[in-house]
């Protein structure tokens, strides 16, 4: 294939290319450096492993997270390439085939850790055919980021060692100042760039102030119920905090499991798993679990406790609706939130860094408390200009947490000694407009019994291929990929082909079970 579009056509299955994509793929195509800024959920992940297919060599890609490249190296695996990651998690044997794989120019795609880069690796990558460097969550080299991280400064210089190669970087929430920190640390020369929208229309944003007359946890609770059966994660600032939240959600019947840096590694990575594969439906964290989850079906995010910035906090309700499909965003937050911050502050030895902080989180309470469209800031921080919203906020939807709760109350949700009933949101068929093919844009009706009968049908398919491999469910096909199954009810290969997001590797290999889940052809 030699063109980006012939590749996300005969590939990925779609028919168009998202705002940004092209323009991204044809400047490193052509040689030449890059800066993304798109918010999670826009398709970054694209603009790299299309060039995989098309140059002649290996796209190098520096990530945050071991499960967040497994998780993409399995979904790359399933839509045919040729990609692996060299990390901490394989054996020495492992490890020595898969670099030498990488020196014969065998891997599309190649995924490693920043601190590899500290080890004889580095050296020995001199002699591989990288032709991409990608840096992925590149706001971690900037110590102006929201999530700056020192292993990344070990990057730098790296473009010069490997033949002054093109270097791709990538980020969700870089603000000026960070975007041009980025740039100068990773050595890029008079780079080309993409700043994406940060108006995401599905994440629909609630915020209520806590108050001595309400009960956080139990509205928590009532939240969840009444999304039960759905992924969600429900953020608090501290390992405490995430215990104590946990433990109530369980006595309660709900799914719930932790994730913060206390827990062993064994236990953190179970957990996540568990999450990934749908069988737990809640994940309650501290933001170590921020950049470490590519889950497209999260349907919720719940932040019991204020973030530290508006970066942090679209970095986090960026985990929901990767599909494209609407989900709730919903901020608990408080003045005393923000005067918990500051004590971690004291402990800080550049002032500087800490008073930058300190702004940022006021900054944060200030948008949270403002009544104003909560999208309409979100993009104004970040030098956008858009009108407001008029359906994704409460403000504009006129419609406050409270009242959400007290549709909860009224059935019974927060009585803990029976189930909730008939509490689950049902799921929505998806239309997609022409000149949108892959997952933005996407307009939610309610689908009739026997529509919702046959997506609950493959779903239970889809966990069971997903389960045979291995892999989390979403892997497979996406949320919205079914719902567009069942609008459309293709009863042909090449009927289901036509379906956005089901791209021939994906035919071939999960082709004929969901034709016959659909029922048979009409032809």
């Amino acid at each position: 294939m030699k063109t980006p579009l012939e590749v996300l056509q005969k590939i990925f299955g779609y028919d168009a290319f998202r705002p940004g994509q092209e323009k991204i793929i044809n400047a490193v195509l052509g040689g030449r450096d890059c800066i993304g800024v798109m918010p999670t959920g826009a398709g970054k992940s694209l603009t790299f492993q299309i060039p995989a297919k098309i140059l002649s060599g290996t796209v190098l890609v520096i990530s945050p997270l071991i499960s967040l490249m497994k998780d993409q190296v399995d979904s790359l695996l399933q839509n045919g390439f040729r990609a692996t990651v060299v990390n901490s998690t394989i054996s020495f044997q492992e490890r020595t085939l898969r670099l030498q794989a990488l020196q014969r120019g065998d891997y599309e795609l190649v995924y490693l850790a920043p601190e590899a880069l500290e080890s004889s690796l580095r050296t020995f990558l001199r002699r591989c055919p990288v032709r991409l460097l990608v840096v992925d969550e590149a706001h971690c080299i900037s110590q102006w980021g929201h999530e700056f991280r020192p292993s990344y400064r070990k990057i730098a210089g790296l473009k010069a060692e490997l033949g002054n190669l093109p270097v791709l970087a990538l980020t969700a929430t870089a603000t000026r100042t960070v975007a041009i920190d980025i740039i100068k640390q990773l050595g890029m020369v008079k780079p080309d760039g993409y700043k994406g929208s940060f108006f995401r229309s599905n994440l629909v944003i609630t915020c209520q102030k806590k108050s001595p007359g309400r009960n956080t946890r139990n509205d928590i609770l009532v939240l969840v119920r009444q999304r039960r059966g759905q992924s969600g994660i429900v953020y608090c600032m501290s390992r405490k905090a995430v215990m104590t939240t946990v433990e109530f959600l369980a006595a309660h019947g709900i799914r719930a499991l932790p994730y913060h840096a206390g827990l062993s590694d064994l236990e953190r990575s179970s957990n996540q798993e568990a999450f990934a594969k749908d069988e737990t439906d809640v994940i309650v964290a501290t933001v170590a679990f921020g950049m470490g989850i590519d889950k497209s079906n999260v349907r919720y995010v719940i932040h019991r406790d204020m973030p530290k910035s508006l970066e942090n906090y679209c970095q986090e309700i960026g985990r929901a609706g990767r599909d494209g499909l609407p989900s709730d965003c919903i901020l608990f937050y408080s003045w005393a939130d923000v005067i918990n911050y500051e004590r971690f502050l004291t402990e800080m030895q550049d002032l500087e860094m800490a008073a930058s902080i300190q702004q940022k989180t006021v900054e944060m309470f200030r948008w949270a408390d403002k009544a104003a469209c909560r999208h309409k800031g979100i993009t104004a921080h970040f030098e956008e200009k858009i009108d407001d919203c008029g359906t994704a906020c409460d403000l504009c939807r006129k419609i406050t947490l409270e009242e959400m709760v007290a549709i909860g109350e009224r059935v019974g949700l927060v009585d803990a000694g029976r189930p909730a009933v008939g509490t689950s949101v049902r799921p929505v068929r998806v239309t997609t407009p022409a000149s949108v093919s892959q997952p933005s844009g996407i307009v939610p009706t309610v689908l009739s019994e026997s529509e919702n009968n046959l997506f609950a049908r493959l779903k239970k398919l889809r966990r069971s291929l997903a389960d045979a491999q291995g892999v989390p469910a979403y892997i497979v096909f996406s949320d919205a990929v079914l719902l567009r199954m069942v609008e459309k009810c293709p009863r042909t290969s090449k009927a289901l082909l036509e379906i956005s997001g089901v791209g021939p590797a994906k035919l071939e290999r999960y082709g004929s079970a969901f034709l016959a889940a659909l029922g048979p052809a009409t032809e």
